[in-house]
């Protein structure tokens, strides 16, 4: 749990940044692709991770309104990454200018739990990386190059002059 906004906000834009590298793997010819019936597509879910963005922090009032509620997977990915893009500073700013460290053990209601605020954040964080590591596994399946994140990606080893790992 986050002690202070600024941890949060921290960790927010290292976050952002490694979904944008995974979503800018992604080309509009595979957002469609099903690899799977029982798994979404890139584009469900890099639009999900970008719809929490809105629809979480609207339901903790750190945002006035969910702005992507009920809206279709966009057909391009570079709609998704500009609504990502846009959200996740919309989210950044609003969190500066109506959240001060002392609100973060304050209660909310969501999913008809309370948690407290610092939980919402911290599940924002864990949501995004829960949802990119699926993508990474689907743009595996549909042999697309994945980035490294937390260290390097099976193609970028060479790159520090080792053997990829099997």
């Amino acid at each position: 749990m986050y002690k202070t906004i600024e941890d949060f906000i921290d960790d927010w834009k290292e976050e952002a940044e490694s979904t944008i590298k995974v979503f800018e793997k992604v080309d509009d010819a595979e957002i469609k692709n099903k690899v799977n019936d029982n798994v979404r597509t890139l584009g469900k879910i890099a639009w999900h991770i970008t719809q929490t963005l809105t629809e979480m922090p609207a339901s903790a009032k750190i945002i006035s309104e969910d702005a992507l509620e009920n809206r279709d997977v966009p057909e391009s990915i570079k709609i998704i990454i500009d609504k990502y893009k846009q959200h996740s500073g919309e989210l950044v700013n609003s969190l500066k200018e109506n959240w001060k460290d002392s609100d973060l053990t304050e209660i909310v209601e969501l999913y008809n739990q309370k948690w407290k605020r610092s939980k919402v954040l911290s599940v924002l964080i864990k949501h995004q990386i829960h949802h990119r590591a699926q993508m990474t596994v689907i743009m595996r399946l549909l042999n697309t190059k994945v980035p490294g994140i937390y260290g390097p990606a099976k193609e970028e080893w060479s790159e520090y002059g080792m053997e990829p790992q099997e």
